[in-house]
């Protein structure tokens, strides 16, 4: 499950979800800025550690974007997050600075034989031997054939990679599905069901994918809270009427 600073990371963790995705697009929102890398990497990084000091039980997966850079980016990048004991980064296959998958307009991909030079450059520099390095392909968002994203797989798969992310932003799962048949290597599948999450989780564990990340519902969801209740301020000039809808300030302190 998604979160975007200490607060939700701490939530996340209370409801027992087996993972933290911390999300670029999330984190990027809470600072006030485009998911398109104009939070830097630093930034990133110390809203991670809130992250890890809030929810210290719970396996934190950063979305590393595009690594922030060239292999050298990447190798600094997987140190400091050792260092704050993050479990995972998930590295996507597009150029510097990237552009969010959902936005219109052309999704340029990084050259093949490059990213996998950053894959390899990550798990080379790793020290924790439990650190993952998830290839994230965006052939799909891109307009490529199955073939051309198992290609860009196999490629990322023999560079080193801990699973693959195949991501779609179509509204059903069938470019997932089809992946997934057609995959036969040793190496753990993941997807963001962002377009297509009416589709039961089922269809996803018999398809033989091993992680599903719900990507920024808890930060989509605290904008809707957001809005309701300054305008609900804003309109009766009291707070009386909102604060059985908030949580109180014991919560809070807790």
């Amino acid at each position: 499950m998604e979160a975007h600073n200490g607060l939700s990371a701490r939530i996340v963790e209370d409801t027992g979800f087996g993972g933290i995705w911390a999300s670029g697009l999330s984190i990027s929102a809470a600072l006030g800025v485009r998911d398109c890398n104009e939070a830097s990497w630093t930034q990133i990084l110390e809203v991670v550690e809130f992250m890890r000091d809030a929810a210290p039980n719970t396996p934190i997966l950063l979305d590393g974007d595009t690594g922030f850079g060239n292999f050298n980016n990447v190798r600094r990048l997987v140190a400091k997050l050792e260092q704050r004991q993050i479990s995972a980064v998930c590295l996507e296959d597009k150029v510097f600075p990237k552009r969010n998958s959902f936005i219109k307009g052309n999704q340029q991909l990084a050259d093949p034989v490059e990213f996998a030079g950053k894959i390899r450059a990550a798990k080379d520099s790793q020290s924790n031997p439990d650190f993952s390095v998830i290839a994230r392909l965006e052939g799909f968002i891109a307009n490529q054939s199955l073939d051309q994203v198992l290609a860009r797989a196999d490629a990322y798969y023999e560079a080193g990679a801990d699973a693959l992310l195949i991501h779609s932003k179509q509204s059903h799962p069938n470019e997932v599905l089809d992946f997934a048949r057609n995959w036969d290597r040793p190496c753990p599948l993941v997807i963001v069901p962002t377009t297509y999450g009416d589709t039961p989780s089922e269809v996803f564990a018999d398809a033989g994918i091993s992680l599903v990340i719900w990507a920024n519902h808890s930060m989509r969801a605290s904008i809707t809270a957001m809005q309701a209740t300054c305008q609900m301020i804003h309109k009766q000039q009291s707070i009386r009427a909102i604060e059985e809808r908030v949580a109180p300030l014991s919560e809070v302190f807790r």
